[in-house]
């Protein structure tokens, strides 16, 4: 019998807590040194008649953790309320690959108040165009541009597949470039093309 060692490898998880209880969550798996990431913004809260802006969960239970395989059973074996998302279609859980992780992180993590979240199948990115920000507070950020519902103009927007995606706020025309789809050669010619809107 041959027995070979598998190193096993940290990734993105997509995960659930019930009730609220993320930000206890993100707590705990920082006291154990484990990465999380919980999308948060700002919001304008009355606390004893007074108001307050304060950073609260942008997506109730909802928390990434960035860990081995087998923390995070460690972790899920101690909080009954701490779960795995799954994928509907695959019955597998969530991993999310880090190049979409860190983008994804890079918008939510402005904390920008005109970012506004979607839950999976709220948006059909397949009609958008495919586009690259070059210029701005989202500089260098990769996503689709895209016509929401209830938004007046086009957005960014950056998926999580199967989990969440954000639009970013309204981004000038003028700082956006179509990524082409596939790969052509620029000899002596630009691939870059502006979006018509």
């Amino acid at each position: 019998m041959l027995l070979t060692n598998r190193v096993e490898q940290t990734a993105w998880f997509a995960m659930r807590v019930t009730y609220q209880r993320e930000l206890a969550v993100k707590e705990m798996l920082t006291e154990r040194s484990i990465a999380s990431f919980i999308p948060m913004r700002y919001e304008l809260r009355t606390v004893k008649q007074r108001k307050k802006r304060e950073l609260v969960p942008a997506i109730h239970n909802l928390i990434f953790v960035y860990a081995k395989q087998s923390d995070v059973q460690q972790v899920k074996a101690e909080i009954s309320y701490f779960q795995y998302m799954m994928d509907r279609c695959t019955g597998r859980k969530i991993v999310i690959p880090e190049e979409q992780m860190r983008r994804f992180m890079a918008v939510a993590g402005t904390y920008n108040e005109n970012l506004i979240y979607f839950k999976p199948g709220e948006t059909n990115l397949a009609k958008g165009t495919r586009v690259r920000v070059i210029g701005g507070e989202f500089e260098g950020q990769e996503g689709t541009f895209v016509k929401l519902k209830g938004v007046r103009d086009r957005r960014v927007v950056i998926a999580v597949e199967g989990v969440v995606a954000v639009a970013m706020a309204t981004i000038h025309p003028d700082l956006i470039e179509a990524i082409p789809d596939t790969p052509q050669p620029t000899v002596g010619k630009s691939i870059r093309r502006k979006i018509v809107i």
